[in-house]
């Protein structure tokens, strides 16, 4: 029986609270609606708004979150976490190039699925424990939740929480079970360029076309949306998951480190205390300068200390070489959603990073020179719009209707390897689409389902999520059976997948959970590909097509002829000859790679073949009606 919140005080039923958490890569907030307008609650005892997406574990592996766990950064930096939600839904062979910017270890033994933590402890620290990037996201994930417990005086069991747009379905289910794994029933996984808009109450301006840039510390998003009397519709969203103001800090961190090696003959990256001292001090010359023209860095290594001054225009520089990595992004999103930059009413600036005067005027000039939105604290801004999309989930606000859109195809393998986007890239979710396929071989027992996502003609070449196989069904000849795929994509961006034979009714499902992320920039690699490779992947794809209606051609007559052979004899000397002739060169063709002489072959087998198949269907006709009265008929 469900449980139900009752106010001690007066015995009434509790409308029960959500709240809505934004989990970033380098800081994390929980905010509710206050009211009309959304807040980010703050410590009852800091004030504090911001939480740091820092995890610190002590000799007995008890987790320190937040603002104390990152005074241990330079102190105890091997047992400092730090950037997780880097690692989420990621493996080993994802991340390996990107160690050296970590200042604690990543089992690689342990991380063929899931990057494995490894954090050493107990006495004289020998005991080794391990721990999942979901596990570190759900230590974050308990303290905002503590948070706003503190704050209202009550449990709190339901939040939305935010991801980037791009995050793929690892990264999302890694998310959820995050959430889970804190004790909260994640209503909804919301993308946070949508949620940005609702900060801002977009939705309450007139209508017209919306370009969110966030710029976080570990991810960018761009997403077009259209605001149509209060419906936030997502036209496309493009971006880079592993691209944000952590590069801006490396940057600055390998200028300084080559300057230190050649001064004070100091490597700092042979040292973690050094690096994480190195890294602070970078974040600091980056924060100075959002308002600054020039910063006094100063870090000491000891008996040793690295002094210099760094002005806007050597930081700008640092700062566009990475941001100019967002154009195309940019740009893509525009060209999916078949608008130019003359056609966005209004640009919205998201995510810490935002704030740097270079990333302003970048912005402002991919799109027209438009002045951005940037009012709200880009910090907040994100959990903010959580707030109100959590109050649109419990009914307090009715106003509001987001239609977000997946950013990559899911389809299922086909005879050959080729692959059938089921819902294609940008579309709206949550969606339901079914399609219906058939078997390509002669009794059939059992049909293989493969569960793709990506945008290459090929299976190969695209992202493998799930496999299962519909069995039993009855052995049928080839194109016989029907089988009904159906991709069903919830509001979140998470997949089930169910197969069904229409004849016997049998029934197979499965919820696409992979324990696995992809490759860095994985999903921008994919989308890139698909452009360059498009032509070329066009002829791979029909050239499949082409020997496997082929194949099927030549193995459908052999197959007729050898079940037939006494009404093959019937037909005239010279239609057998060609017959067999049409079909030995089919066969021949099939070993070569001229797809015009197959796809030749394969219509004029089939024209050559038409009497003999009537043939064998009028044969059939008169069996089936043999000994049978017109009544019966």
């Amino acid at each position: 029986m469900a449980k139900v919140p009752i106010d001690i005080r007066t015995g009434a039923i509790k409308t029960e609270r959500l709240i809505g958490i934004d989990l970033g890569t380098t800081n994390s907030l929980v905010a509710y609606m206050h009211g009309d307008e959304p807040s980010v609650i703050s410590s009852k005892t800091t004030h504090e708004k911001i939480v740091p997406s820092v995890v610190y574990f002590d000799d007995n592996f008890a987790p320190i979150v937040g603002s104390l766990a990152k005074e241990f950064q330079i102190q105890r930096p091997e047992r400092t976490i730090y950037s997780v939600k880097r690692l989420l839904g990621r493996a080993f062979e994802d991340i390996k190039t990107e160690l050296d910017h970590l200042s604690y270890t990543i089992n690689p033994d342990q991380s063929d699925k899931v990057c494995m933590i490894e954090i050493q402890g107990g006495q004289a620290g020998k005991e080794t424990r391990h721990f999942t990037p979901t596990e570190i996201s759900s230590m974050i994930l308990k303290a905002l939740k503590q948070r706003a417990e503190d704050y209202f005086e009550e449990p709190i069991f339901k939040a939305v929480i935010t991801v980037p747009a791009y995050f793929n379905d690892a990264q999302r289910q890694a998310t959820k079970d995050a959430g889970k794994l804190a004790g909260l029933d994640v209503l909804r996984i919301i993308n946070e360029p949508t949620a940005a808009s609702l900060a801002y109450g977009l939705d309450k301006q007139k209508d017209g076309t919306i370009a969110v840039y966030d710029l976080g510390g570990g991810t960018f998003d761009i997403s077009i949306l259209r605001l149509d009397d209060g419906i936030f519709d997502v036209l496309s969203t493009n971006g880079n998951t592993h691209l944000g103001g952590d590069d801006i800090d490396q940057a600055l961190m390998s200028r300084f480190a080559n300057e230190i090696k050649a001064q004070l003959s100091i490597d700092i990256f042979e040292n973690q205390s050094h690096k994480q001292a190195l890294r602070h001090a970078s974040e600091q010359a980056k924060q100075a300068l959002t308002n600054e023209d020039e910063t006094h860095i100063s870090v000491d290594f000891g008996d040793k200390t690295f002094r210099r001054i760094l002005n806007l225009e050597e930081f700008d520089k640092l700062v566009l070489s990475v941001v100019e990595k967002t154009k195309r992004p940019c740009f893509q999103a525009l060209k999916d959603a078949e608008l130019t930059p003359e056609d966005i009413d209004a640009v919205v600036l998201v995510g810490g990073s935002t704030r740097t005067r270079a990333v302003k005027r970048f912005v402002s000039e991919i799109f027209g020179g438009k002045t951005p939105y940037d009012s709200l604290n880009p910090d907040e801004v994100v959990a903010l719009g959580a707030a109100v999309q959590a109050s649109v989930l419990s009914g307090d606000n009715d106003d509001i209707l987001l239609l977000d859109v997946t950013p990559l195809s899911l389809g299922i393998e086909t005879v050959g390897g080729g692959t059938v986007p089921i819902i294609p890239r940008n579309s709206k979710v949550p969606i339901r689409v079914g399609q219906e396929f058939t078997t390509s071989v002669d009794n059939q027992t059992g049909v293989d389902i493969h569960v793709v996502q990506g945008e290459r003609e090929l299976v190969k070449d695209n992202r493998s999520l799930a496999k299962f196989t519909l069995k039993p069904i009855p052995p049928l000849p080839a194109g016989m059976p029907r089988i009904l795929v159906i991709f069903a994509l919830d509001a979140d961006g998470l997949l089930s997948v169910t197969a069904k034979d229409q004849r016997s009714g049998k029934e197979q499902s499965i919820e696409v959970k992979p324990t696995y992320g992809l490759e860095d920039s994985e999903v921008e690699r994919m989308l890139q590909d698909s452009m360059e490779h498009a032509q070329e992947d066009f002829d791979t794809r029909m050239f499949v097509e082409a020997k496997v209606e082929g194949q099927a051609m030549a193995d459908s007559i052999e197959h007729t002829i050898e079940r037939n052979k006494v009404l093959f004899e019937t037909l005239s000397t010279e239609e057998q000859e060609a017959v067999v002739k049409i079909t030995n060169a089919l066969k021949e063709a099939l070993l070569t790679e001229d797809r015009e002489l197959i796809q030749n072959l394969t219509v004029q087998a089939n024209e050559q073949t038409t009497h003999f198949a009537q043939v064998v269907m009028n044969n059939a006709v008169g069996e089936a009606l043999r000994e049978k009265s017109v009544d019966d008929v």
